[in-house]
């Protein structure tokens, strides 16, 4: 293989997803673009092919910066992500998003960045910023952006409400694909979303769901991440609607990144007897063709965007790369570490025991029942626990003290109970929480809660564990959400913090992931946020005691 910035070429088995097509050739690349494709016999036992995309992704919940993303997914054969920054711009607002563009752009990746539609995702806790349709609008007149992310306000797009229906509208006035967020929406009320010009769904968990969806008009993107996994339930669709469907991770962690990405779904399919050719449509054509992607698909005139495996049985990835440049090859990433300035905000004061205290106020309390690999969380009626006329903690029954402080200001945490987690001491912490990302904790005592607290409060974001008085972190210090360390360190501190919680007794297979959703205001059945607990179905705050 001989090669250099310009002009070079790459020989193997050619897979052609276009005419649906294997045959031994060599791919002459020139001035970053696909020159020529010319079949011959070739020594070269390995595959060339289109490089993957993830078509929907939140960079921060790695808890990388994107230029460090990059450098890890690029091991992985991924070239090119359709993310929303959504997260860091409900801390950091257009401040937040500017930062994911000019970060990524330092690297030969190629991120497709959306305008965040939720910005609060919800007007019922406290945010960092917010993003009105004005501020949609310079993000993509501007050529910042490609699409308006998620539409995560499905109750507003049904009820028609005034801001929802102007962002809508800004995305329409500039033709730019609209992005969907609608759990369970069926009906009526699913078509009165989709009237509105939303085009996909990652949230289906079943395929009836899915098909309603599809029969609406919608793409469905089949959702493999580090909480939520669909991929198992949803592939059968792939035999069906072969042109309806994409692969995202939506939120994938450090640890389950550096063992993979949409290279792992692509395996998984051939393991399971699905067509190479659909499976490569999911993860490289239907997405560049639905978001207009500028990504290459391995035809002549192309950008040289492909990646060099060794078999369809091991699917192992030997090269990737991105616009003609060698992104990853022997074993290693050749994208340069980048220099990130630090970015954030956090200004609340460390709490107090006095502060997690609840008054005994009825027999029976609501529990938010945690799910193991789920985003939904089930509301549940259990017999409080009085200890000197305060409601506490009963660990036996394992239902624990979950806690939301507010980051952005100082104000009375806010106070629930939780069951799921399996934790018999101590406590664990995070500043991820979904979607505004303020403080939340659970714990089996409160001392082991506010100790917990306040190391977060303390490194100004992060996720924590504490246990026996100790306490181990892994810091976070751009929004709280991310670091530009490197993934290995991130990911193995990550590992490392996962295997402590599960030797408290968490079952849980990722109870980071677990606990950030635990905040997450917009999916049923109950949360809490730093206002208080949150029955989701009735869209209204409720009393803890039942």
């Amino acid at each position: 293989m001989g090669k250099n910035s310009k002009d070079f070429y790459v020989s193997g088995k050619i897979i052609d997803l276009i005419n649906k097509k294997i045959f031994s050739g060599k791919i002459n690349i020139r001035n970053r673009k696909i020159h020529e494709i010319i079949k011959c016999e070739t020594n070269e036992d390995q595959y060339i092919l289109p490089g993957l995309i993830d078509a929907h992704v939140h960079i921060e919940s790695s808890m990388l910066s994107p230029s460090e993303f990059a450098r890890v997914a690029v091991k992985h054969g991924t070239v090119a992500t359709v993310s929303d920054p959504h997260e860091i711009a409900n801390v950091l607002g257009l401040e937040g998003v500017h930062f994911m563009i000019e970060n990524g752009n330092k690297v030969p990746f190629k991120f497709y960045f959306g305008a965040p539609s939720c910005v609060p995702a919800t007007d019922f806790e406290t945010s960092g910023a917010k993003l009105a349709a004005e501020d949609i609008e310079y993000l993509i007149r501007d050529n910042k952006v490609s699409y308006l992310a998620e539409v995560m306000n499905f109750p507003g797009v049904i009820s028609r409400n005034n801001e929802v229906i102007r962002k809508i509208k800004v995305a329409k006035k500039y033709n730019v694909m609209i992005d969907g967020h609608a759990p369970g929406l069926s009906g009526k009320d699913l078509k009165k979303y989709c009237a509105e010009g939303i085009t996909t769904d990652h949230e289906c968990t079943s395929i009836k769901e899915a098909e309603e969806k599809i029969f609406s008009g919608m793409k469905i993107l089949i959702r493999e991440g580090s909480a939520a996994k669909n991929f198992n339930t949803l592939i059968p669709l792939l035999k069906i609607y072969p042109d309806e469907i994409m692969f995202c991770s939506d939120d994938l962690h450090p640890d389950d990144l550096m063992e993979g990405h949409i290279n792992k779904l692509m395996l998984r399919g051939l393991d399971q007897g699905y067509n190479l050719f659909d499976l490569l449509r999911a993860a490289t054509y239907n997405p560049v063709m639905h978001y207009n992607m500028d990504v290459g698909l391995l035809r002549k005139d192309d950008p040289a965007d492909f990646i060099v495996i060794d078999s369809l049985e091991q699917f192992n990835v030997r090269n990737t790369y991105v616009n003609g440049e060698e992104v990853y090859g022997q074993g290693k990433t050749n994208i340069r570490k980048v220099i990130t300035p630090r970015i954030n905000r956090f200004e609340c004061n460390p709490i107090s025991e006095e502060m997690l205290k609840i008054r005994d106020k009825g027999t029976n309390i609501l529990v938010m029942g945690a799910r193991d690999g789920e985003l939904f969380t089930s509301k549940e009626i259990y017999r409080a626990k009085i200890n000197n006329g305060l409601a506490t903690t009963s660990v036996e029954n394992d239902i624990l003290k979950i806690v939301v402080v507010n980051r952005y200001k100082n104000q009375q945490p806010a106070v629930g109970f939780v069951k799921g987690f399996g934790i018999r001491k101590g406590a664990i912490a995070s500043s991820v929480a979904h979607d505004s990302h303020n403080i939340i904790a659970a714990g089996t005592t409160d001392k082991d809660i506010v100790r917990v607290i306040n190391r977060i409060i303390e490194l100004k974001g992060g996720i924590a564990v504490t246990e026996n008085e100790k306490t181990s972190a892994l810091s976070l210090d751009l929004a709280g959400l991310m670091t530009d360390k490197d993934c290995d360190y991130v990911g193995g501190k990550y590992k490392e913090l996962t295997r402590q919680v599960q030797r408290l007794g968490s079952a849980l297979s990722a109870p980071f992931m677990t606990l950030s959703f635990m905040a997450l205001l917009v999916i049923p059945e109950l949360k809490i946020g730093d206002k208080g607990l949150f029955d989701v179905n009735k869209s209204a705050f409720t009393d803890l005691f039942a």
